[in-house]
């Protein structure tokens, strides 16, 4: 089996982390200079592995190796949530990355090839994964044209000619190039810390519907505009969000979990009524059912609110991505692989969080490993897991690789 060098994996992760370092973790946002920074450091560090890297037009950093074995795709993202974490997704590139190292270092795997992605804004600040979404072929150049930063309002073109990736094309999946694609990451959830076990092995991640909500009032003065005759675009959106938890409460199944992530009130001044305000608003589920059921409720709700007034409500989607089951031949060679190292210490486990794994899971057979996260934190800078933790998921990620590629090369 390939043996991975836990110091060097260490190593690198610890220096990705001053890309954008903030307290104990990283504020990286998609195409900022720290991360188109980490971006170039990553294409450095693939060609000193042996990949031949280079940055694409959706700014996907993508390492192909040259061996002409059989071939698995392993990757996760760079870019973080606003001060988060410092493994959420740069943990599952950097062990791509080592992987990758650790076959070419081996006598037995050199001729098993590894390719390594860190696919672009997979933390939505722009779009929903566009990175994997583009390498698969289902982003649209009409999409990229539509998209702004949900925070700033930039257009997703105008920061793609900043990052310099404007005019570059966008790498696109090979057909048969690979027999799977294996990505790695933090639980982000308690499930393992609270266990004692030490490795996940992913059985399905969840769907995610996103939307942003606008609410058109009148603004006016907060002193002499009589509370009968108001207009606020505010309270119209808090009066919704409130009917929507209330809702959603009745519908919703053991795994539903909803979100109000950010709501803005223009002008946003105390002794101004707003005339306009704006709702980020997320749910989630592992069954498309009660993805469904949710859906139609929520868009009731919003449709009532519009009838109702004296605000007119308007809806924009964010987000749709829908929940896939990881590839059961792929989660046997990870338990395998958990097993060996960890005998007893591994568990199978659903994503409550999106993942780029979902989106290959459209293309390709995607399994996934998580190893834990301390106290389950997450899109937090106070994110964390133990060395131990993170080296045994590298290794047995290695070991899986190992064991999916010889299987298919012995049965040629």
């Amino acid at each position: 089996m390939p043996n991975i060098d836990p110091a060097r994996l260490l190593g690198d992760l610890r220096r990705l982390a001053d890309f954008g370092r903030y307290k104990t973790g990283v504020h990286r946002p998609t195409y900022s200079t720290e991360d188109m920074a980490a971006r170039q450091w990553l294409v450095d560090r693939m060609g000193e592995a042996g990949l031949a890297a280079t940055i694409d037009g959706i700014g996907t950093v993508i390492g192909r190796s040259a061996s002409a074995g059989p071939r698995l795709l392993i990757g996760s993202h760079l870019e973080t949530q606003p001060y988060a974490g410092w493994l959420d997704g740069a943990m599952g590139v950097i062990y791509g990355l080592e992987v990758a190292r650790a076959f070419r270092d081996s006598q037995d795997c050199r001729n098993l090839a590894i390719d390594v992605g860190a696919w672009a804004d997979e933390e939505g600040h722009y779009g929903s994964m566009l990175g994997s979404r583009s390498f698969c072929g289902v982003l649209p150049e009409q999409e990229i044209d539509q998209l702004s930063n949900k925070m700033t309002g930039k257009t997703l073109r105008d920061a793609l000619a900043e990052a310099g990736l404007a005019g570059r094309k966008r790498e696109v999946l090979p057909d048969g190039r690979y027999l799977g694609y294996l990505e790695a990451h933090v639980e982000q959830g308690a499930t393992l810390d609270t266990s004692g076990q030490r490795l996940g092995i992913v059985t399905g991640i969840v769907g995610i519907y996103g939307y942003r909500f606008t609410a058109i009032g009148q603004q006016n003065h907060a002193g002499t505009t009589r509370m009968a005759a108001r207009k606020d675009a505010g309270v119209a959106l808090m009066r919704l969000w409130h009917d929507i938890d209330q809702r959603f409460a009745e519908v919703t199944g053991p795994h539903s979990v909803w979100t109000a992530g950010r709501m803005v009130l223009d002008p946003g001044a105390p002794s101004v009524i707003p005339g306009k305000a704006e709702l980020l608003f997320q749910f989630r589920d592992i069954a498309r059912e009660r993805l469904a059921i949710m859906d139609k409720a929520l868009l009731e709700l919003v449709a009532a609110a519009d009838a109702r007034g004296p605000c007119r409500i308007e809806t924009e989607v964010t987000a749709r991505t829908e929940p896939r089951a990881m590839d059961p031949a792929l989660q046997q060679a990870l338990e395998r692989a958990a097993e060996a190292r960890a005998p007893g210490l591994h568990t199978k486990l659903q994503s409550g969080a999106g993942h780029d794994a979902q989106i290959f899971a459209q293309r390709l057979p995607a399994g996934m490993l998580f190893v834990p996260s301390i106290a389950g934190i997450s899109h937090h800078y106070a994110e964390d897991t133990k060395e131990d933790d993170i080296v045994l998921g590298c290794q047995v990620l290695a070991d899986a690789a190992a064991s999916i590629l010889r299987g298919r090369a012995g049965s040629a």
